[in-house]
């Protein structure tokens, strides 16, 4: 935490009179003063075009509310009630994240970084303090180098802009990320980066060469002049905790020129729990070119309620081979070849966003989502299979709760050959499956949320007996404030969360804080304590 002897006098003074006032009116004339200050200090330590006040929102703008919300991905987090920053700063340009940083330690202000807004519980952009946001979309820049198979990405772009940008150079080559389009490269990558080829490749932190990062200090850092140790923690351990990530130099992979996908659904009166059982048994251990998940959701059909099990794939290759794999490894599911799909791995991967079959590839690089929810997630991971007998007893249990959906996303291959102290992201051989727990709702109100919020975390609690424990293990991207937050960055709070996201590695992540930010400015509710 700062002290009184690390902040300006003046920062402090305009802290406190914020905090002294309690009205509306009183309120905007403390953001007004912070904005004042805050703009004095940027023009004096950042390039002098184009001016600070371009760069900067206060809560009288204009333009502040579409600023805020355009970058939302949660509209629990986007009510009257929910904690709106005193400033937005929209960075053009490197040098006004380091005066970013410098000053918001003048004005003595928590500072939330946001690259995408996908942060599940809102911790990129919500504080319970005053704060300001830095927001980097603007720094969306992508440079692919297909001649060396790398790629220079800046922290605010966007996995679908990175995807689009790479098969405009090669149809031949990919990099292993996430399926959602306008998720922002920032956090996605520093959290470890889940894709559906990461039982070929691993994670996107697995291709990462090289990153730039701005210090406490205002120093813009690469990898040689941060070290080993920042730059491990920064692969899985969330870069906000560190410092502000502007750009990550990544190795591109190579992806073949057709891959098949398919989709096949299943009731329980189809044979639903026999084929999820089965696939625990294989999902794990089949050809690592093949990634097939299981979305489990409760669904009324003929009037009644049931479970519908769907299988998911992407396979590096054609529909020939897949065919004699599943055939091979997962028979009982019976894939023909009509359930195949082959195309492209670009149309793969519109084909995993959502989009409907012949979109064109221009549609990834539309930063609007179709539509934004309320929404929760919570995450595991299973190291044992769960019976028949435990699976049905699962399926009663999503059918008496309600809306509750689990995404079973399979592990094994390369993950399982990556030591789990490589990087910070520790989730690695042992593990068969992660589990993402999911529910969404249009209702507005307390009393939904209230609802759909009980909803999930009742299935979490049933499901202790089945995933892992001691710790019960969770994944840093599918943030969860239910699993513990801080409010005085000690050691003991961190670990309560610390322990589950980043198991035996929290402790050099702790040394690795204490090291590069001593004072512990870069913070959230579930960031990385500095031993004090």
């Amino acid at each position: 935490m700062r002290t009184a002897s690390s902040a300006s006098v003046p920062g402090l003074v305009f802290l406190l009179g914020f905090l002294l006032f309690s009205s509306l009116s009183s309120s905007c004339e403390a953001s007004d003063s912070v904005y004042d200050t805050f703009i004095q200090c940027l023009a004096s330590h950042s390039d002098p075009s184009p001016t600070a006040s371009s760069i900067v929102y206060n809560q009288s703008n204009s333009s502040y509310t579409t600023v805020l919300q355009s970058y939302i991905r949660n509209r629990r987090f986007n009510t009257s009630s929910t904690p709106k920053p005193l400033i937005i700063v929209t960075p053009l340009v490197e040098s006004h994240v380091q005066a970013a940083i410098l000053c918001s330690k003048n004005v003595g202000m928590e500072m939330k970084i946001r690259s995408g807004g996908h942060d599940y519980d809102g911790l990129s952009y919500i504080s319970d303090i005053p704060f300001f946001i830095l927001d980097l979309f603007n720094l969306r820049a992508i440079d692919v180098n297909i001649g060396d198979e790398t790629a220079w990405v800046q922290t605010g772009a966007t996995l679908g802009e990175l995807y689009y940008r790479i098969w405009e150079k090669s149809k031949l080559h990919g990099f292993p990320a996430g399926v959602c389009p306008t998720v922002g490269a920032g956090g996605h990558i520093s959290g470890g980066g889940y894709g559906n080829m990461l039982r070929k490749y691993g994670l996107s932190i697995d291709q990462l060469v090289d990153a730039k990062i701005v210090d406490v200090n205002g120093r813009i850092l690469d990898r040689k002049a941060m070290g080993e140790d920042l730059f491990w923690a920064i692969r899985g351990g969330g870069g906000s905790s560190f410092g502000v990530i502007l750009a990550y130099k990544i190795k591109l992979v190579a992806v073949p020129e057709t891959v098949t996908v398919f989709r096949v659904e299943r009731t329980l009166d189809q044979n639903a729990t026999d084929l999820v059982y089965k696939w625990q048994l294989v999902a794990d251990k089949i050809d690592n070119d093949l990634f097939i998940r299981v979305l489990l959701q409760p669904v009324t059909v003929n009037k009644k309620r049931t479970i519908r099990a769907s299988f998911v794939s992407l396979f590096l290759g054609d529909a020939a081979r897949l065919l004699s794999v599943m055939d091979k490894d997962f028979p009982a599911l019976g894939l023909k070849k009509e359930d195949c799909m082959e195309m492209s791995w670009i149309e793969s991967v519109l084909y995993w966003g959502n989009f409907d079959n012949g979109t064109s590839a221009d549609a990834l690089l539309s930063r609007t989502p179709d539509s934004v929810n309320f929404l929760k997630r919570k995450s595991d991971y299973v190291q044992t299979p769960i019976s028949k007998d435990g699976l049905e007893w699962m399926w009663k249990k999503m059918i008496a709760i309600g809306k509750t959906g689990l995404v079973f996303n399979p592990y094994g291959g390369r993950m399982s050959e990556i030591p789990s102290s490589e990087t910070a992201f520790p989730h690695r051989a042992g593990n068969i499956y992660k589990i993402q727990y999911s529910v969404n709702w249009s209702e507005e109100g307390e009393e939904a949320d209230k609802e759909y919020m009980t909803q999930i975390r009742r299935l979490y609690s049933y499901m202790t007996p089945f995933v892992s424990k001691s710790p019960r293990g969770s994944f840093l991207n599918y943030r969860d404030v239910d699993i513990g937050v801080t409010k005085t960055w000690s050691y003991d709070e961190g670990k309560v969360y610390g322990a589950k996201y980043f198991m035996n590695n929290f402790d050099r992540l702790v040394k690795v804080k204490t090291a590069v930010d001593p004072t512990n400015f870069f913070r959230n509710e579930q960031s990385i304590p500095p031993l004090k």
